[in-house]
């Protein structure tokens, strides 16, 4: 094994969502710590049982192709950061599925680990690497707990329980975006630290006098705008009652459908946008006249930290929400409605009337809310190795 130095900063390898597919929290803080730790981003299998559809096949197959053929061209990735594609089996639900997941990381992932110099901490969003604690050779377990995965449609209920189970009883730091998932860490018998999500204020300002989008060109304004993925999670009852008594304009649902209810889209003024380049939200936002969250009153999204909250905040426009417990903290600063009479009722009321200054000033305390002051602080309860 490479000799390591324990005073260096501690090298990072990150178990999440693909890098670069979604905006995610986690890959917002480890944007902020690449400048002082090397990291190995490892790009998981995802934990949906796969099924006999279009979005399994297509990601499967996408999958395939970097496991045999991994992009050549990272120039677009940051400096000290590099992408990593082991080959996963696809099932977690049998005991011989998790040896074989076990094996097959182990056996990638251990050389770059021993080539390391430095201390290697391992980070994970996800607890299907659960099996892998104690077989690494990491100096510490790190798990970064973003949603209640037991909760989400689609998701092997049992098998995710079981492995976060074991990764909360075995990870040696654990951190949560909300007061909902701390509650959870706890009933499994583990205190987290609470780290909710961050906001780069300089990317949400968008000043620039540049035309709108191509894809609102044609939709009949006011624009009341969602993104995000689209799925089970979306009220139905919301959007139809808000589709209803709009006399005119249109709301649109942005990003990539994950199963969403069918009956969703029917109403004449919902439009459907795939998703849309992170880069590009802010021109998005800016042609809007509020902005929704449409949420259901859900297991998992009274659990959920919405990671464009803020960001909406972030834009100046009116903000309508479900009430939810990660909504309630920003009440002085957005709408919150618990009916679908309710929700209407409210996006109605900030077409007509746009922010109150009660809101833009409860806003204001965005400014400590900072995506660099959140990977501070992740820095400092995870990775601040004992030098001895």
């Amino acid at each position: 094994m490479t000799e390591r130095h324990p005073k260096d900063k501690p090298a990072l390898m990150v178990f999440s969502d693909d890098w670069g597919r979604h905006p995610s929290s986690c890959q917002h803080l480890i944007r902020r710590l690449l400048p002082t730790h090397r990291t190995w981003w490892v790009n998981t299998i995802g934990m949906r049982r796969p099924r006999l559809d279009g979005m399994t096949f297509s990601r499967g197959w996408e999958k395939v192709r970097h496991w045999f053929r991994p992009p050549k061209d990272t120039t677009h990735l940051p400096a000290n950061l590099k992408v990593l594609h082991p080959r996963m089996w696809p099932y977690f639900s049998r005991p011989h599925d998790r040896r074989f997941n076990r094996l097959l990381l182990t056996e990638q992932l251990l050389p770059v680990i021993e080539s390391c110099r430095s201390p290697v901490v391992a980070v994970t969003t996800v607890p299907v690497v659960a099996d892998l604690v104690g077989r690494l050779p990491v100096e510490r377990w790190v798990y970064y707990c973003v949603d209640d995965f037991s909760e989400w449609p689609g998701l092997d209920e049992a098998s995710i329980e079981s492995m976060e189970e074991k990764l909360v009883r075995r990870a040696d730091v654990l951190i949560s975006v909300s007061e909902a998932l701390q509650d959870r860490l706890a009933h499994l018998g583990r205190a987290s630290h609470l780290l909710t999500h961050g906001v780069d204020l300089d990317h949400w300002k968008c000043d620039e006098p540049l035309p709108p989008p191509a894809e609102l060109a044609h939709l009949q304004r006011p624009l009341v705008l969602f993104w995000g993925v689209v799925d089970r999670r979306m009220d139905v009852q919301f959007i139809h009652s808000l589709a209803t008594d709009l006399d005119r304009g249109t709301i649109v649902l942005v990003g990539p459908e994950s199963d969403p209810d069918p009956v969703l889209l029917r109403p004449k003024r919902v439009a459907r946008l795939e998703e849309v380049p992170f880069g590009l939200l802010p021109r998005l936002a800016r042609e809007a006249a509020v902005l929704v969250m449409p949420y259901a009153d859900l297991p998992v999204t009274r659990a959920i930290q919405p990671l464009k909250l803020k960001e909406y905040l972030a834009t100046g426009k009116p903000v309508v929400v479900r009430d939810l417990p990660a909504t309630r903290a920003w009440a002085d600063a957005l709408d919150l409605a618990r009916t679908a009479d309710e929700f209407s009722a409210a996006v109605r009321y900030r077409l007509a009337e746009g922010v109150p200054d009660l809101q833009i000033e409860a806003r204001k305390r965005l400014a400590q809310e900072s995506w660099k002051a959140k990977a501070r602080q992740f820095d400092e309860w995870a990775l601040h190795l004992d030098p001895t």
